[in-house]
């Protein structure tokens, strides 16, 4: 049996960590996936976003812009908009939102993919496609390289992923004995209340 390329990329980058660690959702997991591990290395980016501007093609046909949210999936969505031919833009938060900003427009008629690095809860697909849906264009769906919900996330469009994961996710006063005997980690960049 063969190892799923995507998550041989994880573990061969050492972005594969196991331990207890805070999501940036919140919720707390014994595996954290640390993406920018992969995005460090060009070529290792290369290689996982011309899978995911592949998949996105196949799914959705012609693309003429991706939109990613600031700042994971500003790599990835550069990245595979490269793979596809197309511009990349990214939103970005303001007073709470995210918002196009920097001069950023979404033209009428063009043909969107979200792009995101990693899906959880979905929380900041929603978002960013929130945003995106205030102007003119069409949203094909989105992509994102890793669905650690394995599916059961709904971001109200359709979601392609590399790499489906079925890694539990608990919230922090219902954690197993076994997770709540390790010290937390918090590896990522959103700040949780």
């Amino acid at each position: 049996m063969t190892e799923d390329p995507i998550l041989a990329e994880f573990r061969d980058a050492g972005a594969l960590l196991e331990g207890h660690f805070i999501l940036s959702s919140g919720l707390r997991s014994p595996v954290f996936l640390q993406k920018m591990r992969i995005f460090e290395d060009p070529a290792r980016t290369e290689r996982v976003c011309s899978r995911l501007g592949a998949l996105i093609r196949d799914t959705f046909g012609e693309v003429d812009l991706v939109v990613s949210p600031a700042i994971g999936g500003i790599i990835p969505g550069y990245e595979t908009a490269r793979a596809l031919g197309c511009k990349a833009v990214f939103v970005e938060r303001e007073d709470g939102e995210f918002q196009l900003r920097r001069g950023f427009e979404i033209p009428e008629g063009a043909r969107i993919v979200m792009v995101e690095d990693i899906v959880t809860t979905g929380l900041s697909s929603r978002e960013c496609i929130a945003s995106i849906r205030k102007f003119p264009g069409t949203l094909l769906g989105a992509a994102c390289i890793v669905d650690r919900s394995n599916g059961t996330a709904d971001i109200g469009v359709p979601l392609v992923s590399l790499l489906k994961m079925d890694v539990p996710a608990y919230p922090a006063d219902q954690l197993p004995p076994e997770l709540a005997a390790i010290p937390a980690i918090k590896p990522g960049s959103r700040v949780t209340a």
